[in-house]
């Protein structure tokens, strides 16, 4: 059996047996202890959580051991002595420990497969959260995240473990899943030696699982398998310990077997990962490096930086140089994310933690910088995170025009908390003044849209998604185009080439027929088919991105009937035969409804433009024509019809002759006006 499994559960068993009787019984006294009884008991109880605290698993130590009714505080009390027990706990987990019991670890795996739900129970079975203040996605802090069943943004926590005998500090990040927040992963992977990979044991291997075992392999992490929702009725962990094998390439002898919605395990993980995750390298005599891995702003604090501790100590009161920007602080703020913000007095080589210094300026710390001392530089900072590259494009713009400075602003803080943003100013004769937006997806599109409107209190115009496409002119200059607006004059271009992104699409082998019908509509190339086991099926396929922007995944979910998954890269640009498509409202160009489409699908994408607008344009009193063009070639044509005075009102009888000639002459006036 692994080690703590016993104290945990004796704390467990005293739990389920005597938590109601005990109420029960003590309630019905509250009122009859004098208050130099209550005194004598809440000391008593400090007395025993302090000495316990060293040697046992935090869960229990938050508990009295002691299982007689006589001996055991009073719970209906809990103002005094809950209080006391919870500040004993914070101050418990802010023991140092060396730097051979720390352990960074974060979670990884494809969407809906139980992180949020595993990180809940690794903080609830370690203590760090108490039971009254548990709530199922603890770390998803975010009303949006909560709504949708996601996690969006990497959240840390600092965590107290007896392994034994010996206290471990285990820092954990859990990650978003979704492929659009893959930016995300890689940098909790950075900031980490080991990585549990959470598999869900009646789905088992899923696109996004591959994308994230490869950027963990790229980083040189340890990695845990396990096999969660094994209470499920339709779980197969013995087929999905042969998938992991066989498609991702992992020794799966000793994955784990857990359930983290029923506690099922989850000691088994909290050995693994004392045990296979290696420690951090002990460089605290070196000169500071520290690598900041995300960042938020606050209205009163200024920029809240999260950062690893890769080389020297920090301490409060420090001067403190980003190397990247160039600016200096002093650390009025130093602490750790347990998960909730506490603070501490210094900060050591492997540590994970946080720090406030004033920081009004969004742009003097970025997310990738390194932090080093004043005094006392670093010869070089620290390689920092890839760039990220945006994949889609879209305009935002305000309702309304006084709230430009509003926008630009709430801009730059969501930039500093979602590094994967990037923005630029942009003018639109029919909206005014806003951004132009790149984001890594069409669902990181979505969320930042309804963060700014959430967060900021801003009503925005989202114009359709695009991509970039690059043009080669005649006279060899290249032009990356993201606006049709600005796409040169057709004499003037020799080519256009498009992005492509390789998909990798894994389902059951009864939707392979729907799913390759699907690709090639969209331009797809065929590349590869493979089985992954008898059942499971991948398909790989190059096609543009500007294909994939639209409704592609709704209907890769709805032709497979959820059990389909996606994961896509991007490959490079590709000349293909693509167009600029004008709309013409009364004869007037309108820009801001222009698109670049493939010449194939020009005249479907034209009619459909110009039939939706048919039904949103109100009628006027002369007729309006909408055309959709290709240069001057109108290739698809709508009409409103004028809005005509009624003038058969009267004519309630009599001969027709009587009712022609009153429209003939109505048409006479429309057709002179």
């Amino acid at each position: 059996m692994a080690a703590g499994l016993s104290s945990r559960a004796l704390f467990l068993s005293i739990n389920n047996n005597n938590n109601n009787n005990y109420h029960q019984h003590h309630c019905s006294q509250t009122f009859r202890f004098s208050f130099e009884e209550r005194r004598r008991r809440r000391r008593r109880v400090s007395r025993s959580s302090s000495r316990s605290f060293s040697s046992l698993p935090l869960s229990l130590s938050t508990s009295n051991r002691d299982s007689s009714p006589s001996s055991r505080p009073v719970l209906c009390q809990s103002s005094s002595t809950d209080l006391d027990v919870a500040a004993q706990a914070g101050l418990d987990r802010l023991l140092k420990v060396p730097v051979s019991r720390i352990r960074n670890f974060c979670i990884i795996a494809h969407i809906d497969h139980g992180k949020s739900t595993l990180a809940d129970k690794l903080l609830q079975i370690t203590g760090t959260v108490l039971k009254r203040e548990m709530k199922e996605q603890f770390l998803d802090n975010m009303d949006l995240e909560r709504e949708r069943g996601i996690t969006i943004k990497l959240q840390a926590a600092r965590m107290r473990y007896v392994f034994k005998g010996e206290p471990y500090c285990l820092n954990l990040i859990d990650t978003p899943g979704h492929v659009d927040f893959s930016y995300e992963v890689s940098r909790s992977l950075a900031a980490c030696e080991g990585a549990l990979l959470v598999v869900d044991a009646s789905q088992g291997v899923e696109a996004q699982t591959l994308a994230n075992v490869y950027l963990a392999l790229e980083n040189n992490l340890e990695i845990i398998p396990v096999l969660n929702k094994i209470d499920l009725p339709g779980a197969e962990p013995d087929r999905v310990v042969q998938e992991i094998e066989e498609v991702v390439g992992l020794d799966c002898s000793n994955a784990i077997r857990c359930s983290a919605k029923e506690g099922i395990g989850i000691t088994e993980i909290l050995d693994a990962i004392v045990e296979r995750i290696p420690p951090p390298k002990d460089t605290a005599e070196r000169p500071l490096r520290a690598l900041i891995f995300d960042s938020y702003y606050d209205p009163y604090r200024g920029v809240i930086v999260y950062f690893r501790v890769i080389d020297g100590t920090i301490k409060k009161g420090d001067r403190i140089y980003f190397m990247a920007s160039g600016k200096d602080y002093f650390a009025d703020e130093v602490g750790v994310l347990s998960p909730n913000q506490l603070q501490v007095e210094e900060l050591f080589a492997g540590e994970v933690g946080y720090l406030s210094a004033s920081i009004r300026s969004v742009a003097d710390a970025r997310v990738g910088d390194t932090i080093t001392h004043y005094s006392r530089k670093a010869g070089n900072s620290l390689p920092g995170y890839e760039e990220a590259t945006p994949m889609v494009f879209c305009g935002l713009f305000p309702v309304d025009a006084d709230q430009f400075p509003e926008l630009r602003d709430a801009l730059e803080k969501l930039q500093l908390n979602d590094a994967a943003l990037k923005f630029e100013p942009e003018t639109s004769s029919a909206m005014g003044f806003g951004f132009r937006c790149g984001f890594l997806g069409l669902l990181h599109m979505e969320i930042v849209q309804e963060r700014l409107e959430r967060e900021y209190n801003l009503s925005l115009i989202t114009t359709a998604p695009s991509v970039v496409y690059r043009v080669t002119c005649v006279n060899g200059d290249t032009v990356e185009c993201s606006n049709p607006s600005i796409l040169p004059e057709p004499g003037k271009r020799r080519l256009i080439e498009e992005p492509f992104v390789k998909i990798e699409m894994l389902t059951p082998k009864d939707y392979i027929g729907p799913l390759m019908e699907l690709a090639q509509d969209r331009r797809g190339e065929f590349k590869e088919m493979k089985y992954i086991t008898e059942i499971r099926a991948s398909l790989t396929y190059e096609l543009p991105l500007a294909e994939m922007v639209g409704d592609f995944f709704d209907q890769l979910k709805s032709r497979s009937k959820g059990y389909a998954s996606m994961e896509y890269t991007f490959v490079g640009y590709k000349e293909s035969e693509l167009l600029k498509l004008d709309i013409q409202i009364n004869g007037d160009s309108v820009e801001p409804l222009a698109t670049i489409v493939h010449r194939d699908k020009a005249y479907a994408v034209g009619r459909a433009l110009t039939q939706k607008l048919k039904e949103l344009i109100p009628r006027q009193m002369f007729k309006v024509p909408i055309q959709a063009c290709i240069g001057s070639k109108v290739i698809a044509s709508e009409s409103l019809s004028a809005i005509r005075k009624d003038v058969l009102s009267k004519c309630y009888g009599g001969d027709i002759s009587r009712k022609k000639k009153l429209l003939k002459k109505q048409i006479r006036l429309v057709m002179a006006s």
